[in-house]
């Protein structure tokens, strides 16, 4: 399959051309509004630095259906206790730039690139993309951010500086979301953390079927916080 260049017009090629690893354009711009574009017709920017800008689209996809959360009873238990307090939307830089230190197995530096951390923070000043904070008094030890649009979330990073920080950032954003009567979580590409809590491969022809569907919903945009259930809800 060929691997298409981007010019100055935000639009994509069919996502299912993409080559066998996912790479279906490369070039462009992260402009708000291109990324958007991308991310409504199953197409994401991932790169390293040094690199031309990579856009992705991959098969399969690795998805989470929020209603189909899984949580272990190790960690309902460390959520009973409420060991952080969790926010949304507060600290959003901080997250994004905590994920890109982050270390990654098999991994030499990041792909949250300036030009990305620029991208995605100009997305959360309009509303797109969120983050959600786990704190220790005022330390940051935990979180992630990611973007959404109508009746999905799609995850793109987090990070853990204390024991289950990340953990409990994600199911508390997971059942918020869950609450809001959000369709899918998009983890994108396979990792064996997120599978722990019942995310599954399907195929890109499903994905795709099923982002449409999503995208018929409207989109949560602004701040946001958690509702009256607060950011544990129900840990047992």
């Amino acid at each position: 399959m060929p691997v298409f260049r981007l010019d100055d017009r935000p639009v994509f090629p069919d996502p299912e051309l993409a080559h066998s690893s996912g790479v279906i354009a490369v070039g462009g711009d992260l402009t708000p509004d291109r990324v958007l574009r991308g991310y409504a017709v199953g197409i994401f920017p991932w790169y390293s630095e040094g690199q031309p800008i990579l856009w992705h689209s991959p098969d399969p996809r690795f998805v989470l259906e929020p209603c189909r959360l899984h949580v272990g009873k190790s960690l309902r238990n460390r959520l009973n206790r409420r060991p952080f307090r969790i926010s949304m939307d507060t600290a959003f830089e901080a997250v994004v730039a905590a994920c890109a230190r982050a270390p990654r197995p098999g991994q030499d530096g990041t792909w949250i690139t300036e030009d990305m951390l620029r991208s995605y923070k100009g997305l959360h000043d309009l509303g797109f993309a969120h983050s959600v904070e786990a704190w220790e008094g005022d330390d940051l030890v935990g979180g992630l951010y990611g973007v959404s649009l109508g009746g999905i979330f799609f995850g793109e990073s987090m990070f853990a500086l204390a024991a289950d920080a990340s953990k409990i950032a994600f199911v508390s954003l997971v059942r918020q979301l869950e609450r809001w009567g959000f369709s899918l979580l998009d983890s994108q590409v396979y990792t064996e953390h997120v599978e722990r809590f019942g995310a599954f491969e399907i195929p890109r022809r499903e994905y795709l079927d099923v982002l449409k569907y999503c995208l018929t919903s409207p989109t949560r945009r602004g701040a946001w916080r958690f509702d009256d259930h607060g950011p544990y809800g129900s840990a047992s």
